[in-house]
């Protein structure tokens, strides 16, 4: 990137360049056998260049050689199309920066027969524990690998790898009814993956979901878990965006105000999950941020921006979604910090969601879909089906204890949170 950084480095008065290489493998089987291999690379550099008060972005997937000459094209048809902007700055290099295992070089030298062989063996486990799983569908594990190189003209110059592995799966049962149920899992390192383990307890959940009723509409107390919760916790995340406080779209303004339940703990990290890595999006040391400690809004989340339009520095929280994409303030790993016990199944049990993405992230107000069980005196009733409605801000001041069993989806997590006054309409 040094011949490149000689070029880039006349037309702009600071710049930054931005490398990733990527290679993602996927496994994937069906009857317990594998039934498909596939294999993508790809390597790029994005441009950022500050002239004149205007940013300029651009990327190429070209090689190092062409890439100059395809970026300072675009800048040519562009820049005259910028608009001013003095808080565009590139930060400067951290003292230090973190020492993180994020490099699986194990599982990345295990065989390819290997990890066909993983997603085989784990498509047979599922299909293999009860007569009444009848199929699978996109039961797969997946190799990512990545390297990121940054460096800018206030000094920094920064490299670093990781690999991310994913199991997903899943599980389609028939009785007198039909039901399907599906789970994933990730970690940085392949054998931190139960994959068996994930089997047997997907395979036992779409069971469990057979014979399932619709329950009365009402309000309930109960227990949502961890893969509902992160759902939740995925549309509360935007609230903390220093981006929607700028821009006045988040109900989280004051600093020490209680907005949530008491026992309500909220991190973004950017040291652990399958987002961690040493430095974010544009360079800056990762770290750990509490949001939320006692139900009170303790900070919010910066990248270089608009840490400089609100006038403090950055969290370490730009984020890339891709190599086509800007840094953008994001969430690094968000999850809710466990409590000190388990939370008892008890009331209504909200085990999925759908259709999350219809949610108003900035009034709170949502409706969803919701799939779990009904626990009391008779028993455990599944149910499917029945709408779980409200306002994301009232539940979380409705929360009365958090569990122990956190479990990552993507970037964010959660352990099992008991909850008072769950709205659901059914019969």
């Amino acid at each position: 990137m040094e011949a490149m950084e000689d070029r880039i480095r006349r037309h702009f008065e600071a710049y930054e360049i931005f490398s990733v290489r990527e290679s993602k493998k996927t496994f994937e089987a069906r009857d317990g056998e594998v039934s498909g291999i596939e294999f993508r690379e790809e390597r790029g550099y994005a441009i950022r260049g500050i002239k004149e008060s205007k940013l300029f972005f651009s990327y190429t997937f070209e090689d190092e050689a062409a890439a100059c000459d395809a970026i300072l094209k675009n800048l040519e048809i562009l820049f005259p199309y910028l608009e001013e902007d003095r808080a565009y700055v590139f930060p400067e290099p951290s003292p230090a920066y973190p020492t993180l295992n994020l490099l699986d070089r194990e599982g990345l030298s295990l065989s390819d027969e290997r990890k066909a062989e993983i997603a085989a063996e784990m498509d047979s486990l599922i299909l293999s524990f009860d007569r009444r799983i009848v199929k699978t569908r996109s039961c797969t594990l997946s190799e990512r690998y990545l390297e990121v190189k940054i460096l800018n003209s206030s000094g920094l110059s920064l490299r670093a790898e990781k690999t991310i592995y994913t199991i997903f799966a899943m599980a389609i049962a028939k009785e007198r009814d039909e039901v399907s149920f599906y789970d994933y899992s990730s970690s940085t390192h392949l054998k931190d993956l139960d994959y068996r383990t994930f089997a047997f307890g997907l395979a036992e959940k779409t069971i469990s979901f057979l014979g399932a009723e619709r329950i009365r509409t009402g309000v309930y107390d109960g227990v949502i878990r961890p893969k509902a919760m992160a759902e939740l916790l995925r549309i509360l995340s935007s609230s903390f965006l220093s981006e929607n406080l700028f821009k006045g779209k988040t109900r989280l303004t004051e600093r020490g105000k209680r907005y949530f339940s008491l026992v309500l703990n909220i991190v973004d990290s950017g040291l652990m999950g399958i987002g961690a890595f040493p430095f974010d999006g544009e360079g800056v040391r990762s770290g750990e941020i509490e949001v939320v400690g006692e139900g009170c809004l303790l900070e919010f989340l910066y990248d270089s921006y608009y840490g400089r339009r609100l006038g403090v520095p950055s969290t370490g929280n730009a984020v890339r979604d891709s190599l086509k994409d800007p840094p953008r303030c994001g969430v690094r790993g968000m999850f809710i910090r466990e409590g000190r016990e388990d939370v008892a199944e008890e009331g209504i049990v909200i085990e999925e969601l759908m259709g999350v993405h219809t949610a108003n992230p900035v009034t709170g107000e949502f409706s969803l879909g919701a799939d779990g069980f009904l626990v009391g005196k008779g028993g455990k009733v599944p149910f499917r089906g029945v709408i779980f409605a409200g306002n994301l801000f009232e539940l979380l001041r409705s929360v009365v204890s958090v569990g122990t069993d956190t479990k990552f989806y993507g970037l964010f997590g959660s352990p099992s949170v008991a909850v008072s006054e769950i709205k659901i309409s059914g019969d």
